[in-house]
C-alpha cells in the first residue's frame, strides 16, 4: 500500500491529499530516508512523522485493506513516540487554553484589554496621586 494511503487509512491525516502534501514537504520518512507518496509500506517499517511540532514514530504491524475505525488502528500500527514528545504537546495545548476556552473564536476588544491589564506590571498601578503629580511636574515650576 502507498504511504499516503496508509497514513490516511490509519487516521494520521484527515484526507489522503493532506497526507500527500505533508510527504512532499519532507515531514514523513521511513527509517532515515525521506519518501515520496508512491513509496510502498511494508510490515515492520518504522515511519517518522513530524506533525504539530513533534515527531511521531510508528511501526507498521499490518497493512489494512481500507480506512479503519479509530478503535482498530492499534491492530495496524504500534506507537513508538517518546513520552517527552507528548509532554511537549500537552504543554503547548495548555498554553493555548490559558486565557480562553476552546471554541470561543478570536478575542474581542474587551478580552484584549483585560489581557493587557493582566500582563502590565503592577508597579504602575501602585503609584499614588502624589507620585503622579511629581512625575508630571516640571523642574522649572519648583524653582
Amino acid at each position: 500500500m502507498r504511504i499516503d494511503k496508509f497514513l490516511w487509512s490509519v487516521r494520521f491525516y484527515k484526507t489522503r491529499n493532506i497526507a500527500a502534501e505533508e510527504i512532499k514537504k519532507n515531514r514523513v520518512s521511513i527509517g532515515e530516508n525521506a519518501v515520496k507518496s508512491s513509496k510502498e509500506v511494508k510490515t515492520g517499517d518504522l515511519i517518522k512523522i513530524k506533525k504539530n511540532q513533534i515527531e511521531y514514530k510508528i511501526k507498521v504491524t499490518d497493512i489494512p485493506k481500507s480506512r479503519v475505525g479509530a478503535k482498530l488502528v492499534s491492530l495496524y500500527v504500534i506507537d513508538m513516540t517518546e513520552k517527552e514528545q507528548y509532554e511537549i504537546l500537552k504543554m503547548r495545548k495548555s498554553a493555548q487554553d490559558y486565557y480562553r476556552q476552546k471554541g470561543l473564536g478570536r478575542p474581542t476588544k474587551k478580552d484584549r484589554r483585560e489581557m493587557d491589564d493582566f500582563s502590565t506590571s503592577d508597579a504602575s498601578s501602585e503609584m499614588d496621586n502624589d507620585d503622579w503629580d511629581v512625575f508630571f511636574s516640571d523642574s522649572d515650576d519648583e524653582n
